[in-house]
């Protein structure tokens, strides 16, 4: 019953003490401690088996026992001490409170009179600064009135002055002091309602109306529209008047200036009427001769009379041009029958020449276009159109050797470039249609010149050049493009870069494609004797040598244009209006000369594979099954060697200059080679294992002419690029495990076939059955290899355990093993 009872108090007192988990977490966290008895889980069986895990341990059950009645001991003290301690907590806190209180109402206390005390302080300084403040004010007002009166007396004297000085013409003193009136108006602007200041502002501007129509008057006397020019030159009143002006509303400025301009070329406009003969562009240089003298004229006789920064000079020339432009554009739309291209360049020419000499001498600041074009200076590069022009060039190359053509394109920064040149801009169409027939001319010539010199010479540095025709067209392409860029870089650039389109078609289909050699096939049957019979140093190779170095030059010259057509055409962006950039695009010509330089690698990779194709069809038709020792190679090897050794150094020694072409030859020659060589190997059946293994030793001795195949016959070796590597390797590697495949003995047939997956990894069934075929199989027997076959592919072996158990299942029989031996060493006495 004891017993019981106690099992009943553990009970209620483990459910009165069973806590949430935070407030167990929140425990562990301050109190932390590695006591089983602490830990929220605690079950007192798997304790007490902790402390008695065996029979024998039950011997100390009364010390453990007093170990634990201790501990209990020391808790009961620990909690009565604590217990005892938080009775007088209650207590101090509450005295604590008090304590803050009292505190923080004397604190208020204190701020209370320290803002009372603030509060008196700011009255008194208040009543203190009253009476300085109401000085302050009466002394600004006081100030301000003197000033005000002081202005008024200023405006009304001066008032007057300036209407006695304006009936007087005493411009040098109005314009001082109307310079002054004007300032002083500005100060009552705000008192503006008060008709007396009313009155005054009017009269200033009646008076500032009165003298502009003065000067006028008074300009219009000094240069009458119709008739000479007052005799003596201008006057001290003028130029007196002119600084009046600067100071009046800017439209008696512009009068004076356009009335003026007008007057002093009423002239012109006499000299170069329509109907005159020197108004023509043949006379074109009378015109800006007859500009100098005025300008001349001007500064001696007027320099002075008009303000600095008036900039008149500029004015007059700027002027002059805008006239110019009229006339000459309406002169050319009259006779535009006559223009020719030589008097349009010569009439552009001058032109330009004048534009330029305006340049250095104006700033351009009077110049309300604009439109004006700031070009980039162009980087320095050795493509020509990059480069300056020289003068050796432009006389070389100008059609109209009698014109005298700029050394130097316009300066970017010539803010006159364009305002009197513009108006040829519609009929350059001239100029743009003898250009058309100056190319056409000279590719024909191209064409011819290139018949009569015929094929490059072998043995010469000729051969694998550039085609001089080739730089002679782009060198003629940068002058014109500077040439027209000079005349506009608008639509007629466009048009231009038209042209240059359409002949550099004309240069890659009638120069370069028309000119590749053709391929020819010959109709005569090839036997093996007459291979074996062959000598060393036949020609077999349908090209001679002569058009191999054709075809290299063709295509060095091919990849020129490429490059060059590339920057011509951001060129011609750069010199084209930046709206019409979109429409230049050369992308169809690179794209010619990319064909071209195919073509040509195409051709001469036919040429080394037709000449290697009565060597492989020799191969394919010999009796490999009667070959009774292995020896050293077989002659179609040689005639293959011998043919790449011919072919392959004059290609290399041509293509030096564009060796990434002669590394795509190498690598097309690999790629159309190989698998031909492939396919002639499954002809040859049946073999015996003797013809396989000459055969194995045929297929490296190509394998390590092909891994050469780049510097072959060259003094300089070098390594082949890791491309073309990598193609022979795995190419020629297919051939020599096909021949490995065949070497291999057919029985057991699961150990054939599976030794063939793992060889060729070739699922494709033609390919086992050729391999059969070349094995000399029977019928029936390649049956049961076939189905053999096709059960065991599609369950290959899979993971290292599969590769494992493959390898076991095929070991190599002795006779074979022997044999490859053989071959091994053989192969290494011919490296």
């Amino acid at each position: 019953m004891m017993e019981e009872e106690e099992l009943e108090f553990v009970e209620e007192l483990e459910a009165v003490l069973q806590l949430t988990p935070e407030v167990q977490l929140a425990i562990e966290q301050v109190f932390p401690s590695q006591d089983p008895l602490d830990r929220a889980d605690f079950n007192a069986v798997e304790y007490i088996n902790t402390l008695f895990p065996t029979e024998q341990s039950l011997a100390n059950i009364d010390e453990v026992v007093n170990k634990i009645r201790l501990k209990i001991r020391r808790l009961d003290d620990n909690i009565r001490t604590v217990v005892r301690g938080q009775t007088n907590v209650g207590q101090d806190g509450r005295q604590a409170l008090e304590e803050a209180q009292k505190a923080i109402q004397q604190l208020f206390g204190k701020i209370k009179d320290i803002k009372d005390k603030a509060e008196k302080s700011e009255q008194m300084v208040k009543e203190i600064t009253r009476d300085i403040k109401q000085l302050d004010h009466a002394k600004r007002h006081l100030t301000t009135s003197i000033t005000t009166l002081n202005h008024l007396h200023m405006l009304a004297g001066g008032v007057d002055s300036l209407e006695a000085m304006t009936r007087r013409r005493q411009y040098g003193e109005v314009a001082n002091l109307l310079q002054g009136v004007m300032n002083v108006l500005e100060h009552f602007h705000k008192y503006m309602g008060i008709p007396q200041i009313r009155q005054l502002s009017e009269r200033v501007k009646a008076a500032q109306t009165e003298l502009g129509q003065q000067i006028l008057a008074d300009f219009e006397e000094a240069f009458p529209s119709q008739g000479t020019k007052r005799p003596g030159g201008p006057s001290n009143v003028l130029r007196d008047a002119c600084l009046v002006a600067n100071i009046l509303d800017p439209r008696i400025k512009q009068e004076i200036i356009k009335k003026f301009i007008k007057q002093h070329l009423s002239e012109y406009l006499v000299l170069f009427q329509e109907n005159q003969d020197v108004a023509w562009l043949d006379k074109i240089d009378r015109r800006y001769a007859w500009i100098k003298r005025q300008l001349v004229d001007y500064e001696e006789k007027y320099g002075r009379m008009f303000p600095r920064e008036w900039y008149m000079t500029e004015r007059i020339a700027v002027e002059f041009c805008h006239v110019t432009r009229t006339e000459l554009a309406k002169i050319m739309r009259t006779r535009a029958k006559e223009i020719e291209v030589k008097l349009l360049l010569f009439a552009i020419q001058r032109t330009t020449n004048f534009e330029g000499f305006l340049a250095k001498r104006f700033s351009g600041c009077t110049l309300t276009d604009g439109n004006v074009k700031k070009l980039e200076s162009p980087p320095s590069s050795t493509n020509p159109f990059l480069e300056d022009d020289t003068a050796a060039e432009m006389e070389e190359l100008t059609v109209e050797k009698d014109l005298d053509q700029p050394k130097k394109p316009k300066p970017p920064d010539n803010p006159f470039h364009g305002i009197v040149s513009k108006c040829f801009e519609p009929h350059l169409y001239v100029y743009i249609e003898s250009q058309d027939k100056n190319l056409g001319e000279l590719i024909d010539r191209f064409v011819t010149d290139f018949k009569a010199q015929g094929l490059p010479k072998p043995n010469t540095d000729e051969g694998g050049a550039v085609l001089p025709s080739c730089a002679d067209l782009f060198v003629y392409y940068k002058k014109c493009m500077v040439q027209c860029s000079q005349l506009s870089t608008g639509e007629p650039m466009i048009a231009l870069t038209t042209i240059f389109q359409k002949y550099l078609r004309e240069y890659a289909w009638k120069i370069l494609s028309g000119n590749l050699p053709k391929t020819t096939t010959s109709s005569g049957g090839l036997t093996i004797s007459s291979l074996l019979k062959e000598k060393e140093g036949s020609e077999v190779a349908k090209f001679t040598v002569e058009e191999l170095c054709l075809i290299c030059s063709i295509l060095s010259t091919a990849e020129y244009c490429l490059a060059t057509t590339q920057q011509l055409e951001e060129k011609l962006k750069e010199k084209v209006d930046v709206s019409l950039t979109e429409r230049i695009n050369l992308t169809g010509e690179m794209d010619t000369f990319s064909t071209v330089i195919s073509s040509s690698i195409q051709l001469l990779v036919q040429d080394l594979d037709a000449a290697c194709d009565p060597a492989l069809t020799a191969m394919s038709k010999m009796q490999w099954q009667n070959v009774e020792h292995v020896g050293d190679q077989s002659p179609y090897v040689t005639s293959v060697i011998l043919h790449i050794k011919q072919n392959v150094p004059i290609i290399r020694d041509n293509l030096a200059s564009t060796r990434k072409y002669f590394t795509q030859f190498c690598i097309k020659f690999a790629n159309s080679f190989i698998p031909k060589f492939i396919t002639h190997l499954f002809k040859c059946k049946p073999i015996s294992m003797v013809g396989a293994e000459q055969l194995l030793l045929d297929t490296h001795s190509l394998k390590m002419v092909l891994l050469d195949l780049p510097s072959i016959g060259s003094q300089v070796v070098r390594k082949a690029p890791a491309s073309y590597t990598k193609i022979v390797v795995k190419g020629m590697t297919r051939a020599e495990m096909i021949l490995k495949v065949v070497m291999a003995p057919h029985e057991p047939p699961v150990v054939f076939v599976d030794n063939y997956i793992k060889l060729l990894t070739d699922c494709n069934t033609e390919t086992f059955q050729k391999i059969l075929d070349m094995k000399g199989l029977k019928r029936s027997e390649q049956s049961s290899m076939l189905e053999l076959f096709r059960q065991r592919l599609p369950t290959p072996p899979s993971g290292p355990e599969g590769s494992s158990s493959l390898s076991l299942m095929a070991p190599t029989p002795e006779q074979e093993s022997s044999r490859i031996r053989k071959l091994e060493k053989l192969i290494k006495k011919r490296l």
